[in-house]
């Protein structure tokens, strides 16, 4: 708890000596954990081009709160929620500019409090898929559900993971497709004592519906700083769409942003 302590001190986006080198990188190595008993505000902006026979493109920026909830001595519960805002245009040949709000989707992870044994970090829990879209071509229109599971371990300055769901559709527009679809994240990160932290990632998901697959792989450069007592994680970066479906994104993105972090007094 020193350390939480040692971070509000700084008043300035600063290092302030060698123990707050130390409680930033060990507060940047906690946001490698998608699970961390750690309050977060992200903001992740992405932008994409290629989609469809317009090379249409498509900037979002996805709401991503994550809000521990301590139901024990020994488990926590996690809720992870991403809610993406669209501006698009002709994504779907010439179908015009749309801007509003995705479809949401709501993860509950159920954590033991400490690693295992072996320093394995786990935690399982439902998904769920909610039409929050305000546009057509922004949202599947479907209600849909379904497992999900991270699994990673932490060894000095490295964090390795996968992060894992699948969702059915069971409720929704009959005139819109099925929903059947994988997503599996494995994720390597290395964060270094002056709490930078280089991630490598893939966001691969399967469409057994389409039978299609969507690649993209992400590198990403991050920075904890402090606005004022703020802890605050800057990150950029770039993807490649290793594979896509036809009308997919194409070719190479971007994606940029920040994160508020609220430890823990």
């Amino acid at each position: 708890m020193k350390r939480a302590i040692l971070i509000g001190l700084c008043a300035a986006p600063v290092f302030c000596g060698s123990a707050a080198s130390a409680a930033d990188a060990d507060l940047a190595k906690k946001l490698n954990n998608p699970i961390a008993s750690l309050t977060l505000v992200p903001f992740q902006g992405n932008y994409d081009t290629g989609y469809g026979p317009e090379d249409g493109d498509k900037t979002f920026i996805n709401f991503q709160p994550v809000i521990p909830v301590s139901l024990s001595e020994d488990w926590n519960l996690i809720s992870r929620s991403i809610l993406p805002i669209a501006w698009q245009s002709d994504i779907a040949g010439e179908s015009g500019d749309q801007f509003g709000l995705g479809d949401l989707t709501q993860s509950l992870f159920f954590s033991p409090v400490k690693p295992t044994a072996g320093g394995l970090i786990w935690g399982v829990g439902p998904v769920f898929l909610i039409p929050t879209a305000t546009d057509d071509l922004l949202g599947g229109e479907q209600w849909g559900g379904g497992p999900t599971g991270v699994v990673l371990k932490q060894s000095g300055p490295w964090t390795v993971g996968m992060l894992a769901n699948h969702i059915w559709s069971f409720a929704g527009d009959d005139d819109r497709s099925d929903i059947n679809s994988t997503f599996m994240q494995p994720f390597f990160a290395y964060t270094t004592p002056t709490a930078w932290t280089y991630t490598l990632n893939t966001e691969t998901s399967y469409d057994w519906e389409g039978e299609e697959w969507s690649v993209p792989i992400n590198f990403l450069v991050s920075k904890l700083t402090k606005f004022g007592k703020q802890p605050v994680s800057l990150f950029a970066g770039a993807r490649y769409w290793a594979d896509s479906p036809e009308n997919g994104p194409d070719g190479w993105g971007l994606r940029f942003g920040l994160t508020l972090l609220y430890p823990k007094k």
